[in-house]
């Protein structure tokens, strides 16, 4: 019997697929597990990093870890930036989503956010993991966000329902046809796949 923990990674891997196919700004480049229990995203988005004069300069591209523990999804799932990214809500070995996680959220939300944390649409000065990022957005908080578009992809219409299929009768419905009746298919020459089709 497949577990419910099984069960909620193959529909969370089903979801971050059919979501984000196509979509630029958040791209899955790589996944371990059947079904995955480890992932790594590259996002597009427009982001903070420190250079190495100490400048606060734009970064375009991240790519962000995320490690689904034997808890998920009681437990939130366990996210790293492993790019350089200067936030509040960011460290080299973790990304704050804890205070927000509820086990009802999709993983295809939750990527959806760090986007938005990283973009500076989200961010939480209040409990930092970064005491100075939090104080430069604080001071800073009318040049944010420093990317303002849409991080999730656009709400696909739904294909609309396939036609109602005609079920085959039941066991109980079945008809015996007499032993003198032909078959559904009548042969010719002994070839079963000649013939015309006889419809009983």
């Amino acid at each position: 019997m497949i577990s419910p923990r099984i069960r909620r990674l193959a529909l969370d891997y089903e979801t971050l697929i059919r979501r984000f196919d196509g979509w630029p700004v958040i791209r899955l480049v790589a996944q371990q597990g059947q079904p995955p229990e480890h992932y790594r995203f590259a996002l597009s988005v427009k982001g903070l990093a420190v250079a190495p004069g100490g400048d606060i300069v734009e970064r375009g591209e991240h790519l962000v870890e995320v490690n689904l523990s034997l808890g998920y999804p009681r437990r939130a799932p366990q996210c790293r930036i492993l790019t350089p990214l200067f936030h509040p809500n960011f460290d080299h070995t973790t990304v704050c989503i804890g205070d927000f996680w509820a086990a009802s959220e999709g993983l295809d939300d939750l990527i959806i956010r760090i986007g938005r944390m990283i973009a500076y649409q989200e961010y939480n000065v209040k409990s930092p993991l970064n005491g100075l990022a939090a104080r430069w957005a604080a001071e800073h908080a009318h040049l944010l966000p420093v990317d303002s578009r849409e991080i999730a992809p656009p709400l696909r219409e739904a294909a609309p329902p396939p036609p109602p299929i005609a079920l085959a009768p039941s066991i109980g419905e079945m008809t015996p046809r007499p032993a003198s009746e032909p078959g559904p298919r009548e042969t010719v020459a002994g070839d079963p796949w000649r013939g015309k089709i006889v419809i009983p």
